[in-house]
């Protein structure tokens, strides 16, 4: 099968684009261009007009500027009014080149904000002594002020905690009433009462007690005392009381309040 008869038999469309663009440009006769773009595209003509006006009138202050450097000065009248014609000259240009920066910068902002219009082409005046202020902006700021704010607030958290540091801290206390039970009326109820009292750890401070009649002759010894719940519970308590063997068979809680 020949080159061509192979073509014949594919089916793709090789120039599909160009015609894809003959009747974009078909219906962009019919119908026109959209009114946004009419009015951008007139605002850019009106502004490329401008910007040519402008460079015609810098020639022909160029122009006059050179023409007037060239004559000779005859009298001292004369080179008065020429010196104060350069500076009106010189004036006018200077203001002429602000005015073409300002179109400038006009054109490239319209541009940014309508991306699809299509623009007449814009030339920049060119000028040697324009100087560049865009290097002098500071578009991140400095990192003083950043430092001044860590550094302040750095000494408000140091004063808080200092502040803090110094305030007493609130202990957390508790009321126990005990019931210690002795074996038999035999017991001696004084010795036991010393023996309780003889506990002692950091956080106990012991209270009133007293003798309740339990039956039969045997009497209970009822006894208060007051403890830090971070360092002493009652468990601690039974233990330590409990190791009287001899004067204790229990220990109950009879009371447990909060101060």
């Amino acid at each position: 099968m020949s080159g061509l008869q192979c073509l014949a038999s594919e089916n793709i469309w090789f120039d599909k684009q160009r015609y894809d663009e003959a009747e974009k440009r078909f219906y962009e006769g019919v119908n026109g261009p959209s009114t946004q773009d009419k009015e951008v595209n007139a605002i850019l003509q009106d502004i490329a007009k401008s910007r040519q006006n402008i460079q015609q009138s810098l020639s022909g202050v160029k122009t006059a500027l050179q023409q007037a450097k060239g004559r000779p000065q005859k009298r001292q009248h004369r080179n008065s009014s020429s010196h104060a014609g350069d500076q009106e000259l010189v004036s006018r240009m200077k203001s002429l080149e602000l005015e073409n920066q300002t179109l400038y910068k006009v054109v490239e902002t319209m541009r940014a904000a309508v991306p699809c219009a299509k623009a007449a082409p814009v030339k920049q005046v060119e000028n040697g002594d324009d100087d560049d202020d865009d290097d002098d902006i500071d578009l991140f700021g400095s990192d003083d002020d950043d430092e001044e704010a860590a550094r302040i607030k750095q000494e408000r958290v140091d004063a808080y905690a200092a502040k803090k540091s110094k305030k007493p801290t609130l202990i957390a206390k508790s009321s126990i009433l005990l019931d210690v039970k002795p074996w038999d009326d035999e017991t001696d109820m004084a010795q036991l009462e010393q023996c309780v009292r003889s506990v002692q750890m950091d956080g106990l401070l012991w209270g009133a007690s007293k003798l309740v009649p339990v039956g039969y002759g045997i009497k209970k010894l009822q006894i208060n005392c007051v403890v830090e719940d971070d360092k002493v519970g009652t468990d601690i308590l039974e233990e330590e009381i409990t190791k009287f063997e001899d004067f204790v068979q229990s220990v109950d809680v009879a009371a447990f309040n909060k101060i």
